[in-house]
């Protein structure tokens, strides 16, 4: 039994202010840079240590509806590069979503070597920090990955905790844990920073 209603149908008001119902997401709103990341990824000699600078916009979406499901959420993209050089080491598009109703908490990504992701969370509406976990064969908070990273660096799971710092600073750690071809052992694939705020967000089209 769900909890779900009866009516899939029927959408509730929305707030055509984003910015003021994003619960946790809210302190995330922005443009964001780091150059304190550190990627710990495998190599055929063993784990690399890997710094990285980051730059992350989180923009305000109007409202979405299911039928009466209710999200607001930030549009993101991150951008990651080795310090010193302009190649991109990461690229990352999606979003955040906050569910007021269920205090649910929501990161879609996809990236561009052929993969894609859904990670769920819970939180308070003011909590500083959570985690969101996505799993590899679910239908709901899932992993999608193209042929050759299924066959050599197949993800199984994917975890990430944020946490909001009282001086306007946030931060993640995040692990890919993956089965690589050839290997015994499951890999503990990490990224870790924190993120300086640069620029405020853009209220989202509605709230124009």
């Amino acid at each position: 039994m769900s909890d779900f209603p009866n009516d899939i149908y029927t959408e509730p008001a929305a707030s055509p202010d984003t910015l003021a119902n994003l619960g946790p997401l809210r302190p995330m709103a922005g443009i964001w840079t780091s150059a304190q990341g550190l990627d710990v990824n495998p190599k055929p000699a063993g784990p690399e240590r890997q710094p990285y600078v980051e730059r992350i916009e989180l923009q305000p979406i109007d409202a979405q509806t299911n039928g009466p499901q209710l999200l607001y959420g930030l549009r993101y993209h991150t951008h990651i590069v080795k310090p010193g050089e302009v190649e991109t080491l990461h690229d990352q598009v999606g979003y955040w979503l906050w569910e007021p109703a269920t205090g649910t908490v929501i990161q879609t990504l996809s990236i561009p070597r052929g993969q894609s992701a859904m990670a769920i969370g819970h939180a308070a509406a003011d909590a500083k920090s959570f985690r969101l976990e996505a799993v590899r064969g679910s239908t709901v908070n899932g992993i999608s990955s193209n042929p050759f990273l299924e066959y050599g660096f197949r993800t199984d799971g994917f975890t990430i905790t944020v946490t909001i710092h009282d001086d306007g600073t946030w931060s993640y750690e995040q692990q890919t844990t993956l089965t690589i071809r050839g290997q015994t052992e499951p890999f503990p694939h990490t990224d870790r920073n924190t993120l300086v705020k640069i620029g405020d967000p853009t209220p989202n089209p509605r709230a124009r």
